[in-house]
């Protein structure tokens, strides 16, 4: 059975070292509310794929900056992952986090057409932080993020899908939620207050951590 928004916010915040989030057509404007939603002292990494065309400079990094109170940035080769802070994969690169934590472009093939893709970021993550990885796949227009999402919920951490009816483009929820059933199903409201949740400072909070 798939589990509550109620049971995300009491039973999973503490847990969550990393929120890994994907999307497509349509995710631009809900990323842009998201990040602006959330709280200065945010203290969980971001790691971000939106598909963007092939090729050309994005301006993506900047446009999300000028209204999220946390560090929007493009990610760099080897870069460490940092608390608190919003990590983009760049045009015609596949981001991947790595052991450190760190991430890692690459330049592998196209995955369901995409690179980025979300997949090579989803399970990338799954591998390196297991159960303490949280996944959010948000509005879509193919497959891309339903066979890493797939593989968050079989390492433990906690898929999350964006209500295919909240979406412009609902292919990709849809087909996340066809391989994923048990995945939490949130309502735009509702993602923002479960991203609040799992980004919220605790005690043992010191900075991203992988499994041992």
């Amino acid at each position: 059975m798939s589990r509550t928004l109620q049971e995300v916010l009491t039973d999973e915040a503490s847990a969550v070292d990393v929120i890994a989030i994907g999307g497509s057509a349509g995710a631009v404007g809900m990323l842009t509310r998201l990040l602006k939603s959330l709280a200065p002292d945010f203290v969980t990494p971001i790691v971000v794929v939106v598909h963007l065309p092939r090729r050309r400079p994005s301006a993506l990094a900047a446009a999300l900056q000028a209204s999220s109170p946390l560090q929007v940035v493009e990610a760099q080769d080897k870069e460490p992952l940092r608390r608190g802070r919003v990590h983009l994969a760049p045009p015609d690169y596949h981001m991947l986090l790595d052991d450190g934590p760190v991430l890692a472009l690459s330049v592998e093939e196209p995955v369901h057409f995409s690179v980025p893709s979300i997949d090579v970021l989803f399970e990338s993550t799954a591998d390196v932080f297991g159960p303490r990885a949280a996944a959010v796949v948000l509005s879509g227009a193919n497959q891309d993020g339903a066979d890493g999402l797939a593989a968050i919920a079989r390492a433990g951490g906690l898929p999350l899908v964006l209500d295919p009816s909240d979406c412009s483009s609902p292919e990709m929820p849809r087909a996340a939620l066809a391989q994923t059933p048990d995945a939490v199903v949130l309502s735009f409201a509702d993602l923002v207050r479960a991203l609040a949740r799992l980004g919220a400072p605790h005690p043992q909070d010191a900075a991203p951590r992988a499994p041992a």
